[in-house]
Order: C-alpha cells, then sequence, then structure tokens
C-alpha cells in the first residue's frame, strides 16, 4: 500500500492542500461561534423544582426580561438533566435581576457574568498564546532539521491541521472558548510531534530506502494516532451519554478528533510526499 502511495506521491500531496482551501472556505461562510468567555455575557447553573422542557424554559427566561426592560436576544439551556440546568445569555445580567426573572421555578447553585472588557482580554490572550505556540515551534523545527523545505512542511502540516479543526468546530457550532483553544494548542504539539517523528526517520536515518525509512515511521506514528483518536472518541461519547453537563470536555474531545483526522491526511500524504519529493531532488 505505502509503495503505491509513495508512487502516486505527487498527486496525493494535493488532497491535503484542497481540503485545507475548503476548510478555510468553511470558516469563512459560516463563522465561528464564541464561548461566554469570549464574547460576553452571562451564564448559569440551576436547580429547578421540577422538570421543563429546554425551549419553554428558554421562552420563559426571555419574556420575563424584556418585561423587566433588558433587551435579550440570545437565551441557550446548553444542558438540561433531571432538575439540573445550565443556561447561557449573550447579554451580561445582574445575578439579582436573573434572580427575579426565574421567580421560584429554580435555585440558582452558580451564576457568572462577564462584560465586554473581559471578553476582549480573553481573546487578546488567545491571540498571543496561538502567536508563540506557532513561533517557538518553527524555531524549534528549524534549529532540530536546519533544511528549509523539511522544516516548512512540518509547519504547514501543523497549520493544516488547525484550520481543519476550526473548520470542524465551525461546521459542528463548538464555540470558540478557552478549552476549545487549550486543546487547539495541544493539537499543535501533537502535529509537530508525528511530523518530526517521520521527517527525522527520512533525513536522519540511512539504512534502507525511503519507502523502508517511512514504513517504520508509519507504524510508530499510526498506532500513537490511533490510540488517541479511540481515547477522543471515547471521552466525546461518555461526556454526551453519561456526563451531557460537561460540555467542555466533549469540546475538547471533538476538536482534538478532528485536528487527529487532519493530522493523519496531512502528515502522511502532504509531508511524506513532500520530503519523498525532497530527498530525491537533493540526490
Amino acid at each position: 500500500m505505502l509503495e503505491k502511495f509513495m508512487d502516486n506521491y505527487k498527486i496525493l500531496i494535493i488532497i491535503p492542500i484542497i481540503i485545507a482551501i475548503l476548510s478555510v472556505t468553511v470558516i469563512a461562510f459560516n463563522g465561528i461561534d464564541e464561548g461566554i468567555e469570549l464574547k460576553g455575557g452571562s451564564i448559569a447553573i440551576l436547580r429547578m423544582n421540577e422538570p421543563i422542557n429546554s425551549s419553554v424554559l428558554e421562552n420563559q427566561i426571555k419574556t420575563s426580561l424584556n418585561n423587566q426592560g433588558i433587551n435579550v436576544q440570545e437565551v441557550d439551556v446548553v444542558s438540561n438533566r433531571d432538575l439540573d440546568v445550565t443556561v447561557q445569555m449573550g447579554t451580561e445580567i445582574n445575578s439579582t435581576v436573573f434572580e427575579s426573572a426565574i421567580g421560584d421555578k429554580a435555585n440558582i447553585t452558580s451564576y457568572n457574568s462577564i462584560g465586554p472588557v473581559l471578553s476582549e482580554e480573553a481573546m487578546s490572550q488567545i491571540y498571543w498564546a496561538m502567536g508563540f505556540a506557532f513561533l517557538f515551534m518553527s524555531i524549534t523545527v528549524f534549529f532540530i532539521f536546519r533544511e528549509f523545505i523539511p522544516s516548512i512542511s512540518i509547519i504547514i502540516a501543523a497549520i493544516f491541521d488547525i484550520t481543519i479543526a476550526i473548520a470542524g468546530m465551525s461546521l459542528f457550532h463548538i464555540p470558540l472558548s478557552i478549552a476549545s483553544v487549550g486543546a487547539l494548542l495541544m493539537l499543535i504539539g501533537y502535529s509537530v510531534d508525528t511530523d518530526i517523528l517521520l521527517t527525522t526517520r527520512i533525513l536522519k536515518r540511512k539504512e534502507g530506502t525511503v519507502v523502508q525509512r517511512a514504513k517504520e515511521a508509519m507504524k510508530t506514528g499510526m498506532t500513537m494516532t490511533i490510540t488517541a483518536i479511540s481515547t477522543m472518541i471515547i471521552l466525546y461519547v461518555v461526556t454526551i451519554i453519561l456526563i451531557p453537563e460537561a460540555s467542555t470536555l466533549s469540546d475538547i474531545a471533538a476538536v482534538l478528533l478532528f485536528g487527529l483526522l487532519a493530522d493523519v491526511l496531512n502528515t502522511w500524504f502532504m509531508n511524506l510526499g513532500i520530503l519523498r519529493w525532497y530527498v530525491e531532488g537533493r540526490q
């Protein structure tokens, strides 16, 4: 199988590039949802006195707040299990006002309101975190290999992994939040790990042919990737079915799952093909 791939590597390099372009298109047209901590708003955890339908509760809260002169366009019940309910609102609302809107239907277990200043600060920190992650990743990669083509290939693969993962978030409406950004940062590390494994085996080792060295790298790399993908699938299923209120964990699992699947294409199609092309040209 790998020999057939290596015979058509120039064609297969194009597949991840096309998927990355489609991902950018999806992000541009579909946008990315933002979590409360990034766009501002309020989130409340309630203990209901009796079970209630999510849409009914959303309408009741919105109507009650509008009657108090507070224009709230977005009220979402993000978790409703037994009597425990989590409500998100796209407007910063005082806890006393919200308590009056709920009345005697529930007790407020937890309440958090985030204003636009804090949300802008959080977004700024995310930009800095992503920027520094790519900067130090690039410096490390160039320091290790000191060859432009293999180094830039690793960096492009990481960028494609992140782009495809964000496109998955856009399609499935997974909000950009502190937790999902943490997953994206972890994804950068994992992407670089598999690509450095491949590049080291191809360039640093001299025994065997390029195909033989690639096959050994693929055995190790795919074992790591399949294990990680299986773990994320289990985590996602468990949180969705057994603990739906742990939406943060399911979001992290989904983001990592998108990125890990993308990494299979970007590492073993694009990066491996570029390395084969580079090695042949150098020889």
